[in-house]
């Protein structure tokens, strides 16, 4: 018996846009027989693998508990169920989670606009100055959502200060009385 071989780590994003490049390709060829052949086999795949994660989520929500858990967190398998649309939570939901993996960027969902599938969020700023890591937030953010919610195409993070903003008070000019 042979020892178990370490799983490879995959990563959604760029396997989607590898056998995105291979249909191409394929598509761009001379042989429109092979081009379709290949969309067959990836359509083919696709519906099987999708089958086996349906009969997963089924089986475990029969035992719902922390392994259920624990497969929602995980970005691989998160991804492949948003991409067979078996995920059981909500974009909202997966949008939450996905912000909950970049803790050192404290986001705050102000709106997700449906039809450019732009998400704004709002950084809270440590220092208080509303300037800073809007870029570092976003990019952040975008990895995440990559992920668990890919119905976000585009991120706009603002920035906005930790603490209620500071009022100057000063006596009128003399001349206003």
């Amino acid at each position: 018996m042979s020892a178990p071989t370490a799983v490879r780590p995959a990563n959604a994003e760029q396997t989607g846009r590898r056998v995105e490049e291979v249909l191409e390709r394929l598509t761009a060829s001379s042989d429109p027989a092979a081009a379709a052949a290949a969309e067959e086999l990836v359509r083919s795949l696709m519906d099987f693998y999708g089958a086996g994660l349906a009969r997963i989520l089924h089986l475990l929500s029969s035992a719902p508990g922390e392994a259920t858990a624990v497969l929602l967190g995980d970005e691989l398998v998160a991804s492949l169920l948003v991409l067979h649309e078996l995920h059981p939570e909500d974009r909202d939901t997966r949008i939450a989670r996905a912000l909950d993996a970049v803790p050192e960027h404290a986001l705050d969902v102000v709106g997700f606009e449906e039809e450019s599938g732009t998400l704004t969020l709002r950084a809270r700023e440590a220092g208080g100055c509303g300037c800073g890591s809007g870029e570092g937030a976003r990019e952040a953010a975008e990895a995440a959502l990559a992920c668990f919610a890919p119905e976000v195409r585009a991120v706009d993070v603002r920035t906005a200060p930790a603490g209620p903003t500071l009022l100057q008070i000063s006596t009128a000019p003399t001349g206003a009385r």
